[in-house]
């Protein structure tokens, strides 16, 4: 990741430039367009009215260990299905595995460049490393001993094992042993480090054996090292593919690098094999990808991914028994310090405990949700499916996934529109996207039918980068016109704008989401999502479009928030307004749910906003680098976190606006990088049925009778899920479920 440009991020209030739209008259290779767009200065001022404190912002990377805490709470909930709990866990090592691979590794980048500069909540880049370095290893115990005392324990319970290899019978063993010969035994390569062969490359996130043998001839000790290939199941079942989902029977489980490691003597024929290790190292795996000088986006991205398998190592992680001397060995010819070691129990890398995680034990899940078809989509005329155009021509239909299914609205509305003959043009955004989607498949099968297809396709969505090249380059295939936005800035906003001939002319459909068109997450993020036929908006969709594919840098819309050019200022202009109401005496009220909640120029707004006397609640799912309840400064700003069996992705922002609530959703979290460096879309709802149910829906995330973790003002977080009387508080996510089930039974009455 690039450093924030002086006078974006760093100066949000000003006219920023972002890259010109082309700097000369020749166009260049890359289908990545350019532009110039200028974020406008809005009248309010950065900061709070009086004192001003220096300490009014928590650090966002501290505030994320502290999110990643919050994912290990619900793994040591043991009112939570076991195998949930499970799977918390291995979500806590994956979340902490991208930190490091991102955020340690651009600020180390950033330090030995000299280009880091304090936090704004006043602590020197030193400072951060250091109090990073110092949680993290806090949390990575915290989340060994939870897997050691609680976890593993309670899978025992159930039948459910990781077996040692001294612990399986003899029967066991030998199966075990022929699918090592069969299937593990031809893909290991063993790489010995002597005067002839240099330290080997070790690759990101994968595991690793440190054997040390004997020659017994010489009885000259030496060291090798194995890898445990990521291409094989981390967990094998000793009892077969079906072990565990029968309650009462045993499941077994052993580690692969445990097996490799007893076998290590097929591997070292005529050494002696004295002893083994596991380590695992983690590396800056971070794009850094020049557009203005590439000749083609494409090309120079792919470059960059291959340059990403050998970025520098952040964190090396290693058993607490391993032998001091290999160790050592590790932290030289590795180049990482001694405060970048990580030592824990075996075993290292808790991500693998997803396979035992998705054993089908009903008992120990969630019970299974099946999402609802939208009811306003169910008053179709048609019996077989849901007239998705139809019932856009009602009214707006508001989604909210997973309750409201994605398969029966948003993508039925594409599909449909690939069929149907009236319809001339699809354009479409893809940030994130499935590997067998269906939303691909429509738009292929769309141009196919000589429809006119744009697909704008974000290729530096990170860690999906690969995947969006392969699916850029079907879509030219099948004859889409495949662009990549604007160079300097990822697109990021959810748009779907589908062109159909109609008896009185041409009509736009819409979708605007806060999600991506991902068919398999939608099944468990938490996102809205507006269809609708409504004029305005299609007009607006149309502007950015064009916006976004060719010359349209002028561009202004009726009720859309575009950013970089409108988002902050929008946002920031409706917090005055309830500030002027409430020193009007009329109650002023501002309500956010985000993913994150950093930019200050917004944070400040709401400071602004509290010292007035309007009360402001924020919903953040991740990072909050705002300080609640500081007297004279944010008394009157809650912020509550939801976390659990659905991750909350959605973004809302709502405003009391003198008792005609004004609400927007989209895709925009409050950070620099959303605000400044990507085009996002808020779409401002104008349906009143539409309006009442997200305000009712933020005042239920608000309340206090609702569980939720709470932030207080020394950036603490605490959790509230029970009652004065040790009763659980209402749990948002099973509440919306039951909704939907009650509002489908009464349907059918």
């Amino acid at each position: 990741m690039q450093p924030d440009p002086v006078g974006i991020a760093g100066s949000t209030s000003k006219g920023a430039t972002l890259p010109p739209r082309f700097g000369s008259s020749e166009v260049p290779a890359s289908r990545a367009t350019q532009d110039r767009i200028d974020i406008p200065e809005f009248a309010p001022s950065l900061e709070p009215e009086g004192d001003i404190s220096p300490d009014r912002f928590l650090d966002r990377e501290l505030s994320w260990l502290a999110f990643n805490s919050r994912v290990l709470e619900l793994a040591e909930d043991p009112d939570l299905f076991l195998l949930e709990r499970v799977n918390f866990l291995s979500i806590f090592a994956s979340n902490l595995d991208e930190f490091f691979m991102v955020r340690v590794a651009g600020l180390k980048r950033r330090i030995a460049t000299g280009l880091a500069v304090p936090s704004p909540a006043g602590l020197s880049p030193i400072e951060v490393l250091e109090q990073i370095g110092e949680e993290a290893h806090k949390l990575q115990e915290r989340h060994a001993r939870v897997f050691a005392e609680q976890i593993r324990p309670a899978l025992a319970y159930e039948h459910i094992h990781l077996m040692h290899w001294n612990e399986l019978d003899e029967d066991a063993r030998q199966r075990i042993s022929v699918m090592f010969q069969e299937k593990v035994f031809p893909i290991l390569t063993p790489l010995a480090v002597d005067p002839a062969h240099p330290f080997p490359y070790i690759s990101g996130l994968s595991l690793n054996l440190a054997v040390i043998v004997s020659n017994p001839i010489s009885d000259k000790e030496l060291f090798a090292r194995v890898k445990v290939p990521d291409q094989l199941p981390r967990l094998i079942s000793v009892d077969g593919p079906r072990a565990g989902a029968i309650p009462g029977r045993v499941a077994r489980f052993i580690a692969l690098e445990e097996v490799i490691a007893v076998h290590l003597d097929k591997l070292f024929p005529g050494m002696e094999v004295l002893e083994h290790h596991t380590f695992r190292v983690t590396r800056n795996e971070d794009l850094e990808v020049e557009e203005d000088d590439a000749e083609n986006l494409l090309q120079a991205l792919e470059k960059e991914l291959l340059r990403r398998r050998f970025g520098p190592p952040v964190r090396l992680e290693v058993t607490t028994d391993i032998n001091p001397n290999i160790k050592a060995l590790l932290i030289r010819e590795l180049g990482v310090e001694e405060s970048e070691v990580y030592s824990v129990p075996a075993p290292l890398d808790l991500r693998g405990l997803s396979a035992i995680s998705s054993i089908d034990r009903a008992d120990l899940h969630y019970p299974k949700h099946v999402p609802h078809t939208s009811r306003y989509l169910n008053e179709s005329e048609t019996s077989k499916a849901a007239n998705v155009f139809a019932a856009m021509r009602r009214r707006d239909i508001l989604l909210h996934h997973p309750y409201d299914s994605f398969s029966t609205s948003v993508q039925a509305f594409l599909e449909q529109a690939a069929a149907d003959p009236k319809v001339q043009a699809i354009k479409q955004t893809l940030y994130r996207t499935s590997g067998d989607s269906p939303i691909v498949d429509a738009l292929i099968d769309a141009a196919e039918a000589g429809k006119q297809v744009l697909a704008l396709v974000e290729i530096k969505a990170r860690f999906d980068e690969q995947a969006n090249i392969s699916w850029a380059r079907k879509l030219e295939q099948a004859g889409v016109h495949v662009v990549y936005g604007i160079v300097g800035l990822k697109t990021h906003c959810k748009l779907s704008l589908v062109v159909r001939q109609e008896v009185d002319g041409l009509r736009r459909y819409c979708h605007i989401g806060t999600g991506n068109y991902h068919p398999r997450t939608a099944r468990y993020y938490e996102d809205l999502g507006l269809l609708t036929a409504n004029e305005q908006v299609g007009e607006d969709l149309s502007k950015l479009f064009n916006q976004l594919s060719g010359y349209a840098p002028k561009s202004t819309f009726k009720r859309l928030l575009v950013a970089p050019r409108s988002v902050r200022a929008g946002l920031v202009d409706r917090i005055e307004t309830e500030i002027r109401n409430a020193r009007a005496g009329v109650p002023g009220l501002v309500q956010i749910k985000v993913n994150s909640m950093v930019d200050e120029a917004i944070i400040d707004a709401l400071y602004r906003a509290s010292q007035a006397g309007v009360k402001v609640d924020v919903v953040v799912r991740g990072i909050c680098s705002l300080r609640p309840g500081v007297p004279g400064l944010s008394e009157n700003i809650t912020v509550r976190s939801i976390l659990g069996r659905f991750l909350e992705h959605s973004r809302v922002f709502a405003f009391g606006n003198g008792g005609e609530p004004v609400v927007y959703i989209g895709s925009a979290d409050m950070m620099h990088r959303n605000l400044d460096r990507r085009v996002e879309a808020l779409v401002q709802l104008a349906s009143k049925e539409d309006i009442n149910t997200v305000m009712d829906l933020m005042s239920r995330y608000v309340d206090d009778e609702t569980a939720s973790w709470h932030l207080d003002n020394q950036g603490h977080w605490n959790r509230h899920h029970l009652d004065a009387d040790g009763k659980p508080l209402l749990d948002m996510q099973s509440w919306l479920l039951d909704s939907r089930s009650r509002q489908r039974a009464s349907a059918r009455r």
